[in-house]
Parts: structure tokens; sequence; C-alpha cells
């Protein structure tokens, strides 16, 4: 899995663009908790089953269709009344624990609970939308066949793809071919 999007609501998004579903069982969605950031890897995540897996496939579906909306400029009622029920559910909480060797890390206040991680989720998206600077940034992948959302950070804000070593690379190759073929032409 990626987790290069730019923020995690966006990274939840791309599980199910492409090549095919990424959230397909409860091993898959913690491998997704741990690398987007949401839970730290020391935490055990036995709690984790399909039913959290549902959850967060419709969420992302929520997030995804509300995110998208607002790139095209129209509402989607139904998705922001959905992420803003659960924006208002109380994310898990952290705390900072130091190791054995004296370092300051990021834990969970408690085992954390499936409502409370889709919180943190829907929070990011709010977060996301409600913040002109941040929702000014926000693109769509410009890749054949990439529907993949992104938070553009670039110096410039010219970022096309979703990746450059991904799509911008197969955009690339793809116009080497043309040239190739029309200089043989």
């Amino acid at each position: 899995m990626r987790y290069d999007s730019g923020r995690v609501c966006l990274d939840l998004v791309a599980t199910g663009v492409h090549p095919a579903e990424q959230l397909d069982d409860a091993d898959r969605l913690r491998e997704w908790l741990v690398g987007a950031g949401l839970v730290p890897c020391t935490v055990a995540l036995d709690a984790v089953d399909d039913g959290w897996v549902r959850r967060f496939v419709e969420v992302r579906e929520y997030v995804g269709e509300l995110v998208r909306a607002e790139l095209g400029g129209r509402p989607a009622p139904r998705a922001l009344e959905y992420v803003n029920a659960l924006a208002a559910t109380a994310p898990p909480g952290v705390r900072a624990v130091r190791t054995a060797d004296g370092v300051l890390v990021r834990a969970l206040s408690d085992t954390p609970r499936c409502a409370a991680l889709l919180a943190a989720v829907a929070r990011d998206a709010v977060d996301l939308l409600t913040d002109p600077a941040a929702r000014a940034g926000l693109r769509q992948c410009e890749g054949d066949n990439c529907r993949r959302l992104y938070l553009d950070t670039s110096r410039g804000r010219r970022r096309r793809w979703c990746s450059s070593e991904v799509c911008g690379n197969r955009e690339r190759v793809a116009r080497h071919r043309r040239r190739a073929v029309a200089s043989r032409a």
C-alpha cells in the first residue's frame, strides 16, 4: 500500500482506487492503520475484524464522494452529513511515552476502538476541506487510468501525478514511445 497522498483521509480513499481493492481483509486493514500512522506499530490490533473492514470501506466511499464533489464544485449532502457525524465522535487519545533509551514516542491512551479511528479519518477530511490553503492543494492524478486524490505540496503547486515514480514514470515512458514511433514514421 502507498501512503503518499498527503493526508490520512486521502490515503484511505486511495485503498479502493487502483489497481484493486486493498482493504479486503482484517490483516490489510491492520497494515493500513499502522502504515497511515493512525496506530503506532507497537499497538495490538486484535479487535480488528471484518466488521471493521466494512466500516472503513464505507467511510472511504463517503470521504471519496465528498472530496471529489468538492473538487468538482458540487455539493454532496449525504456524504457531508455522514462525515460530519463521524467527526463528532472522539478520536483516540494520544500520549507521549519514553522508550528504554529515553526517546519520546507517540502512544495511544487506550486500546483503539473502531469508532475512534473512523473519527480520526473523518476529522482529517473535515480539516482538509475546511482549510482554504489545504483545499487549494487538492488534486486528482492526471495519469491515465488513475483516479487517486492527493495534496499538492510542491513548491510551484504544479504537480500533475499522485506519484512521480508511478504515474509520472508511466506518462514519461508513454511520451517517449510516442516520440519514438513518430520519429520512425
